[in-house]
């Protein structure tokens, strides 16, 4: 096993995509989430990864989001690392560096999670914790949105609607591990990334201030999957809810990448959140795979 320092991220950062390439050709999706990715980009200065030659690679950094805290650790592991335990001398590795660095609370995704993602991430002490629904849905939806009144839409604006945003978003998503609790240092991380494309963050105002709002995100193509036009998040004030502005607002964003061209939409959706699945269920959408949350407490 070999320990890498954010120094060395830039030099390894083409080896962690070709072992993420390897688990796809394998799984037919990635491994590896945007938290990683962003670590290794812009490291914290508590991250680290391993490497257990090109077989596995395992990544912990404390979450960019302010509330609530935790660490994130992201793992992919070839087939033969799975079988062979590597995995979980990885992640065994990875919750040693939480131990070293004060402790805190450890969370990890596994996309396209299975039995055997239960046993080897409960031997490594994490516990599977929640489940997470990657949906998706053709395209055109061959509907249209439905606004209240008073209702007026236009792209986010940089420089401009932060606070607006963050103070809805924070609210609708308060306690969330991954979605609550952004700062502006979270938001600008996101909005300097390659992606991001103002014209698809729709946001919707009245006269009383930001009603709500649907941010999308395009995906290019791959050998196992289209171009997507994913929500990336979705929210409504706590004043709208009830009124149809997340459905309006949801097709509106869907209607928006196709539009682009894209004729598949996806979202992610908690498998415990049975009002936003009828919603999303009722515009079409099946569920497409199940990602899964291991969580633990390590000590310092």
């Amino acid at each position: 096993m070999v320990e890498v320092t954010p120094a060395q991220f830039p030099e390894v950062v083409g080896r962690v995509a070709r072992i993420d390439a390897a688990t796809r050709a394998a799984d037919g999706h990635p491994a590896l989430g945007d938290a990683v990715w962003l670590d290794l980009e812009h490291p914290g200065p508590d991250s680290a990864g391993f490497f257990v030659d090109d077989t596995g690679y395992a990544h912990i950094a404390r979450g960019d989001n302010a509330t609530p805290a935790h660490w994130t650790l992201g793992l992919a592991a070839t087939p033969a690392a799975r079988a062979d335990g590597t995995r979980l001398l990885l992640a065994r590795a990875a919750t040693r560096h939480v131990a070293t660095h004060g402790g805190g609370y450890v969370v990890s995704w596994i996309l396209g999670a299975t039995d055997d993602d239960d046993a080897a991430l409960t031997a490594a002490g994490l516990r599977p914790a929640r489940d997470l629904y990657e949906m998706r849905v053709a395209l055109p939806l061959a509907r249209e949105p439905k606004w209240p009144a008073g209702t007026h839409v236009r792209p986010f604006a940089v420089g401009r609607d932060e606070a607006a945003w963050l103070a809805i978003n924070n609210d609708a998503f308060a306690g969330h591990a991954e979605q609550g609790g952004w700062t502006a240092a979270t938001l600008a991380r996101r909005v300097a990334e390659p992606w991001f494309d103002p014209a698809l963050f729709l946001l919707a105002y009245d006269d009383d201030g930001l009603m709500g709002f649907n941010w999308l995100k395009i995906h290019a193509a791959d050998e196992d999957n289209p171009r997507l036009g994913e929500i990336y998040v979705i929210g409504v004030a706590r004043r709208t809810q009830g009124t149809g502005l997340g459905k309006a607002l949801a097709i509106a964003g869907l209607t928006a990448v196709h539009e682009r061209g894209i004729e598949v939409g996806s979202l992610f959706c908690a498998a415990d959140n049975e009002p936003a699945l009828r919603l999303y269920r009722s515009l079409g959408f099946d569920v497409h795979r199940v990602d899964r949350a291991y969580e633990c407490e390590v000590s310092a």
